[in-house]
C-alpha cells in the first residue's frame, strides 16, 4: 500500500495547506471484533468501505447488533502543526456513533464514551510519540451497537490542530430574573478578543439591546457579561467572540427560558393520580403528593383498617386482600390552610391507572449509570421538590447487570450496585418508587446479561429487591427470532415474562420496550403490557420531537387505564447518554411542546435529565400541576389530532370532569396565528370558557372560535368547557 502514497496524499496536502483540516469521509470496514484491529499495521485492504454519514444499516450493510471496526488512513503533514497559532493539541472529531465506541490512533487508545447521540470529540498532544508526522498513521474506532442502528454517523470525521478559538466557549446562563453571557478559556494561554451580544425580541423582531465590549481573558479565566437584567418574557440572545490573532470567530443563539408556571402557593394543595391501581395481597405503598409550606400533615378518612398512613411523610402502606374499589379522603394541613381530595384505590387485575411518573437513568447516565448516581437523581427529586408533583418512580435502566449469574442461575448486580434490596428499601423509605431494566434476549442493548432462559429466576430476584417497575427491551431477542418476523415471536418472550411477573406477590409496571414492532398498541394488553413503546429512540433534537411525538396519530384507540402508548422518554434539563452532559438542544418553546403533547397522549412522563442539575426552568416545566393533571387524567383517554396542516397541529383529549384539553401546535418557523373553530373540532357549544394551563390563568369566553399567536416550534395549551 505504501508505494501509492506519494500520489495519494498530495492532494489531501494540497488541501491542508488552506484548510488545516484532514477529512475522513470514508473509512474501511468489519463486522466483529480482534483486539489487533486497532494496529497500524492490519491488513486491511480486503475490508469494505463505508462513510461516515449514516448508520451501518442505512448503507445496506446486514442488520447487526454487536462490534464492528472503522478504519481510516491518513498523512499528518508537519506544516499544520507549523501554521497553527496553537501548536499544543491534536483534535480528532468523531461527529456521532450508536452505541458505544474506542477510538485508537496507532493502536493507542485516545478516548471513549458510551452512549449514542452524542458527539465525540478527543484531544490528544501534539508531541504524543505515536503520531506520525509527516508519515501514514491510522484511525481505529471500535463500535458496539446494542440494537437498532449502528455505527458512525452525522457527517465526516476530521482532524485537525486546535486553534486558540477552540479553546474559548460561548454559554447563556440564566437564573429566574436574569440573563448572562459566560465566555471561558479552557486552554493554557491567554485569549484576547472582542465579545458582541444583542438581545431580539422574537415576536416583534426588534432590538432592545446591544452590547460590545472587548475583553482578555487569561488561562483558565473566564468572564461574564451582563445582558438582561429582568427576564419575564421570551427573548433572543444572539453573541459572538472574536480573536484577535486569527480573527476567528464563534457565535452563539439562545432562546431565553421564560417561566410560564407561576409559583407553588403556600396553602396545601394535593396533587398527582386521583386512582391508584394494585393486586390483591399485593403489598401497597403510595406517597400522597402534595405542596404548601412545610410541615405538612396528612390524614385519611374512611381509610381501610388494613392500610396505615404515615402522618408526617404521607405514605400510605399496608395490603388489601378483597377486590374492588376503595374511595378515601386525603386531608392535608399545613400553618397556611388545608386541601382534601377523593382518591380510589381500585384492587383488581390492573396496575398503572395513569402513566407512570418519574425518572429513567439512560438518557443522562447511560451505561456509566451508578447506585450513587441514582440516589443522587431521588435525593434531588424530593430536594427540588419534584415528588411533591406526583413524580414517584426511580428506574435504573441497562447497565447494572453482572458479567455472570449464580450457580443458581439468579441475577447480580454489577459492582457499581453493591446492594439493590438496600437501595429498594432506601427508595420505598423516601417514598419513591424502583425500577430496573432488562431485555428477554441473552444479552441487552449495552451487552449486559439479558433475562432468556431465566425469566422466572430474574422476576423472582426483582421482587425480593422490592421492584415496582420492569422496562423489558426487545434488543438481542432478533438474534433468537432469526428470520420469524410473525406476530407470534414477538408476542411470546413478553407473554414469558408476564407469566413469570404474575406469580411474584409483588406489583411490577410492566413497560414493553420494543419500539413499535408489529403495532404493539394492538396487543400490549394482551401479554399484560401496561405501557408500550411506539416508536425508535427519542433525541434532543427538533426533528426527533416533532416526528416521534406527532406521529402517535391512532394509538389514541387502543389507550385506557393501565394501558399507555410510551412515546419514549423526556429530552429537558442536562442529557448525555453517558458522562459527558450537556444541556437539552431543544429551545424553550419546544420544551414546552414536548411536555404539553406527552401530557395530551396520556403518555408515560419519564425525566431522562440529571435531575441534581436542574435549572428553574426545567423545574417548572416538571411542576405544572394543571399540565400534569391533564397526563395524570383518570379517564385515560388519549388526544387524537383534529387539526393538521403544514404550519400547525391541534390536539384535543377528553378530561374525566366533562372539559377538554387542547393543544395548537405551531410546526412553522415563523410566529403563526392559530385559529380554531368549535364545530371544527367536534364541539357543539357555541361558547367556550378558556383556561390557560400553563400560565393557570382564565382567559374568557370565546363565541365561536378561539385564536392564539403561537411561537415557532411552540404551543399554546388551554382547557376549555361550555
Amino acid at each position: 500500500m505504501k508505494r501509492y502514497l506519494p500520489i495519494f496524499f498530495s492532494c489531501i496536502v494540497l488541501q491542508l495547506f488552506a484548510q488545516q483540516t484532514i477529512r475522513l469521509e470514508q473509512a474501511k470496514f468489519k463486522q466483529g471484533d480482534h483486539a489487533t484491529w486497532k494496529e497500524l499495521n492490519v491488513a486491511d485492504t480486503a475490508w469494505a468501505k463505508i462513510n461516515t454519514g449514516s448508520t451501518w444499516e442505512q448503507q445496506g450493510y446486514a442488520d447487526y447488533d454487536g462490534f464492528a471496526w472503522y478504519r481510516f488512513h491518513f498523512f499528518l503533514p508537519a506544516a499544520m502543526k507549523q501554521k497553527s497559532l496553537w501548536k499544543d493539541s491534536l483534535r480528532v472529531y468523531l461527529n456521532k456513533v450508536d452505541d458505544n465506541e474506542e477510538t485508537y490512533i496507532n493502536g493507542n487508545l485516545i478516548g471513549k464514551t458510551e452512549g449514542w447521540n452524542i458527539v465525540r470529540e478527543y484531544h490528544i498532544a501534539a508531541n504524543s510519540p505515536f503520531l506520525k508526522w509527516d508519515g501514514e498513521n491510522v484511525l481505529a474506532v471500535r463500535v458496539f451497537d446494542g440494537g437498532g442502528g449502528g455505527g458512525m454517523y452525522g457527517g465526516p470525521v476530521f482532524i485537525s490542530m486546535m486553534d486558540l478559538i477552540d479553546g474559548i466557549s460561548l454559554k447563556f446562563v440564566s437564573s429566574a430574573k436574569e440573563g448572562n453571557i459566560l465566555i471561558q478559556n479552557a486552554i493554557s494561554k491567554k485569549v484576547a478578543g472582542s465579545i458582541q451580544a444583542k438581545v431580539v425580541d422574537p415576536e416583534t423582531n426588534k432590538t432592545i439591546t446591544t452590547l460590545h465590549q472587548a475583553i482578555t481573558l487569561n488561562a483558565g479565566s473566564d468572564y461574564v457579561l451582563p445582558v438582561i437584567q429582568n427576564l419575564r418574557k421570551k427573548l433572543v440572545v444572539i453573541a459572538s467572540f472574536t480573536e484577535s490573532k486569527s480573527g476567528k470567530s464563534i457565535k452563539i443563539t439562545n432562546t431565553t427560558p421564560y417561566i410560564l408556571t407561576p409559583p407553588t402557593a403556600l396553602t396545601p394543595r394535593i396533587n398527582g393520580a386521583s386512582v391508584f391501581g394494585v393486586r390483591p395481597g399485593a403489598p401497597i405503598q403510595y406517597k400522597i403528593a402534595a405542596t404548601g409550606s412545610k410541615p405538612l400533615q396528612y390524614g385519611a378518612e374512611r381509610l381501610p383498617k388494613e392500610l396505615a398512613l404515615d402522618p408526617t411523610t404521607g405514605i400510605i402502606s399496608g395490603k388489601l386482600d378483597q377486590p374492588g374499589d376503595y374511595r378515601i379522603k386525603l386531608l392535608v394541613t399545613n400553618s397556611k390552610g388545608k386541601a382534601e381530595r377523593i382518591f380510589t384505590i381500585k384492587v383488581g387485575n390492573l396496575l398503572a391507572l395513569t402513566p407512570p411518573m418519574g425518572w429513567n437513568s439512560w438518557n443522562c447516565w447511560g451505561l456509566s449509570v451508578s447506585a450513587a448516581k441514582v440516589k443522587s437523581s431521588a435525593q434531588a427529586l424530593i430536594d427540588k421538590g419534584l415528588i411533591d408533583h406526583g413524580w414517584s418512580y426511580i428506574n435504573i435502566d441497562d447497565g447494572w447487570e453482572s458479567e455472570t449469574r449464580n450457580a443458581d442461575g439468579s441475577i447480580v448486580a454489577n459492582d457499581k450496585f453493591p446492594d439493590m434490596k438496600g437501595l429498594g428499601d432506601w427508595l420505598h423509605n423516601k417514598g419513591l418508587k424502583f425500577g430496573i431494566y432488562s431485555s428477554p434476549g441473552t444479552r441487552t442493548c449495552g451487552g449486559y446479561l439479558g433475562s432468556y432462559m431465566h425469566e422466572i429466576n430474574d422476576a423472582t430476584t426483582y421482587a425480593q429487591w422490592g421492584i415496582d417497575y420492569l422496562k423489558y427491551d426487545w434488543c438481542s431477542y432478533r438474534s433468537i427470532a432469526k428470520k420469524d418476523t410473525s406476530l407470534a415471536i414477538h408476542q411470546k418472550p413478553y407473554a414469558i415474562m408476564r407469566d413469570a411477573l404474575l406469580k411474584q406477590n409483588r406489583d411490577m409496571v410492566y413497560s414493553l420496550c420494543q419500539y413499535g414492532m408489529k403495532n404493539v398498541w394492538e396487543w400490549g394488553d394482551q401479554v399484560n403490557g401496561n405501557c408500550w413503546r411506539t416508536t425508535d429512540d427519542i433525541n434532543d433534537s427538533w426533528e426527533s420531537l416533532r416526528s416521534i411525538g406527532f406521529s402517535q396519530t391512532i394509538q389514541h384507540n387502543y389507550t385506557k387505564p393501565g394501558r399507555w402508548s410510551d412515546p419514549d422518554m423526556l429530552v429537558v434539563g442536562q442529557l448525555g447518554w453517558g458522562e459527558n452532559l450537556h444541556e437539552t438542544k431543544l429551545n424553550p418553546d419546544e420544551q414546552y411542546t414536548h411536555i404539553s403533547l406527552w401530557s395530551l397522549l396520556a403518555a408515560p412522563l419519564l425525566i431522562g435529565c440529571d435531575i441534581s442539575k436542574m435549572d428553574d426552568f426545567t423545574v417548572s416545566l416538571l411542576s405544572n400541576d394543571e399540565v400534569i393533571a391533564v397526563n395524570q387524567d383518570a379517564l385515560g383517554k388519549e388526544a387524537k389530532q383534529v387539526i393538521a396542516n403544514k404550519l400547525y397541529q391541534v390536539w384535543m383529549k377528553p378530561l374525566e370532569d366533562g372539559t377538554y384539553a387542547i393543544g395548537l401546535f405551531n410546526l412553522s418557523n415563523q410566529y403563526q396565528q392559530i385559529r380554531i373553530k368549535w364545530s371544527d373540532i367536534g364541539l357543539n357549544s357555541t361558547i367556550m370558557k378558556v383556561h390557560d394551563l400553563w400560565q393557570q390563568i382564565d382567559l374568557g369566553s370565546f363565541t365561536n372560535s378561539f385564536n392564539s399567536k403561537v411561537a415557532p416550534h411552540g404551543v399554546t395549551f388551554i382547557k376549555v368547557k361550555p
